[in-house]
């Protein structure tokens, strides 16, 4: 997913006959899908919120893509749509993850909306023809969340919501762990955990706290809405984003069990906005932070800058801190990835209830 998590994958893979151990074989159980991220060795980890888990799948898709090749399906709603015959408003794409080895996509897919919703795993290859993936029997493993929100609706009108759908809000593999962020059912209900792979045991978390500096506040249950992992300095850290939008940093040495972290927000991105997906790349020997919003665009921002931010710890009027460019010509971003060295694989807007599935050069 981003440049410290492929330098990770080769790494590894040194000792890959280990990512097996204690997994079993046949069909997982899942509720919903939500957050994807590819660990090593083509293991896909599968967010399932409602019920609180998050499953390691073996896809067996190890064979190394050949070359750069450019991607484009139109209607890629519309083919899923056909592929599990309903129609197209009856399919809700969850998330969207690159296997960094063989560059096919794999997306999380609703079919249905409701309570009655199915989700089902698509993968879409260079051909561009989506296809379902078959988890009838496929070697997995389970992390349980030991203390996830009750699952109910809570609030009235337009603040009702079910807290248990932002038990995990963002994952991904770092190193030897799974990064998981989300929320849990204590008071302070931010949650940042780092569960070792594989599965053993899962424990409580660490805690997170940041300060708002829109909101002029510190903040305990507001949930990252999504991170990556970078190195700053020689040291690992966490980037997130939260809605509204602050930019924060937290070292990957503090995400402890049981530990409360005050992270240090270094940007406020500007209000009525909430984050989506965020990656790392490198272009002419600098790297970048690119952050896809639901109502700013897509940011580009050096991340030069990060190493010697300082910390907003006072109330601000509209956005400071790490600044950003806006790539003018990326609309209707809705979810993104890295798609080999130069490219990013995104989901768009292609037209009025439309969504394409289409490579892009990088910025």
């Amino acid at each position: 997913m981003v440049a410290v998590f492929a330098a990770s994958i080769l790494t590894n893979t040194l000792v890959a006959a280990d990512w097996l151990a204690g997994m079993q074989e046949g069909k997982p159980a899942f509720k919903t899908m939500g957050p994807l991220a590819f660990g090593p060795d083509g293991i896909l980890f599968v967010g399932d919120s409602k019920s609180a888990q998050v499953i390691a799948v073996v896809t067996g898709d190890i064979k190394a893509a050949s070359a750069d090749k450019p991607l484009k399906v139109r209607a890629i709603n519309e083919k899923i749509a056909g592929l599990l015959g309903v129609t197209a408003d009856q399919v809700l794409i969850d998330d969207l993850a690159v296997n960094p080895i063989s560059r096919n996509a794999y997306l999380a897919v609703s079919r249905g909306r409701g309570p009655e919703t199915n989700p089902v795993l698509v993968k879409v290859t260079g051909s561009g023809t989506p296809e379902l993936v078959n988890l009838d029997k496929v070697k997995h493993s389970v992390a349980k969340l030991p203390n996830a929100p009750e699952d109910k609706i809570s609030g009235q009108g337009r603040r009702a919501r079910n807290q248990r759908m932002e038990a995990i809000t963002d994952i991904a593999f770092f190193q030897d762990r799974l990064l998981i962020a989300g929320l849990s059912n204590e008071e302070f209900a931010s949650k940042f955990r780092a569960i070792p792979f594989p599965f053993k045991t899962v424990e409580s978390g660490t805690s997170v706290e940041i300060y708002h500096g829109a909101h002029g506040k510190f903040e305990t249950r507001s949930p990252v809405r999504t991170f990556v992992p970078f190195n700053i300095g020689n040291e690992p850290h966490l980037i997130a984003a939260y809605t509204c939008t602050p930019l924060v940093q937290f070292p990957v040495k503090q995400l402890k069990s049981g530990a409360k972290v005050k992270g240090k927000t270094i940007a406020e991105l500007g209000n009525r906005n909430r984050p989506i997906d965020m990656v790392v790349y490198e272009k002419d020997g600098k790297e970048y932070l690119l952050l896809a919003n639901s109502s700013r665009g897509i940011m580009k921002m050096d991340a030069a800058q990060i190493d010697d931010a300082p910390s907003i710890e006072a109330k601000v009027s509209d956005k400071e801190g790490v600044t950003y460019d806006t790539i003018e010509d990326w609309k209707g971003i809705n979810q993104l990835d890295l798609f080999g060295r130069s490219q990013a694989l995104v989901l768009r807007s292609d037209g009025e209830d439309v969504l394409a599935l289409e490579s892009l050069a990088l910025p």
